[in-house]
């Protein structure tokens, strides 16, 4: 599987570095690297790992996962991100977000507004 083209140019134009990776589970992971992170967590930056299904884009993403494990800048459990799974060799701390259903628009929706849901959520774990 390869990460659609409307994804790698919304990644490269956006300045974001990445990698891609087949984790031998039929699902393409995209690990976003040293993403900066807002202010009020236990760290500047993290790398992002997204596990996308092979019907994707038509199916959304489920869940992410960071390196470093993250709290608040205060040592605060951010909450539904106490598992840990190891993919690709390295132990990722899963944070368990879900979309509504029928939140995700295939056709419309991608990695541009899936970022977006990502960054929100991180910024509301800082606050």
């Amino acid at each position: 599987m390869k990460l659609p083209a409307v994804d790698a140019r919304f990644l490269n134009d956006s300045g974001i570095s990445y990698r891609t990776f087949d984790d031998g589970s039929g699902m393409l992971s995209v690990e976003l690297l040293d993403l900066p992170l807002p202010q009020g967590l236990s760290s500047e930056s993290a790398n992002v790992l997204f596990r996308l299904s092979a019907n994707y884009p038509d199916a959304q993403p489920d869940m992410w996962w960071l390196i470093p494990h993250l709290t608040t800048a205060t040592g605060g459990v951010i909450a539904a991100t106490e598992i840990q799974e190891t993919f690709d060799g390295r132990v990722w701390q899963r944070w368990s977000r879900h979309l509504d259903a029928g939140a995700w628009r295939p056709g419309v929706d991608s990695l541009e507004s899936y970022v977006r849901l990502l960054r929100n959520e991180l910024s509301t774990a800082a606050a």
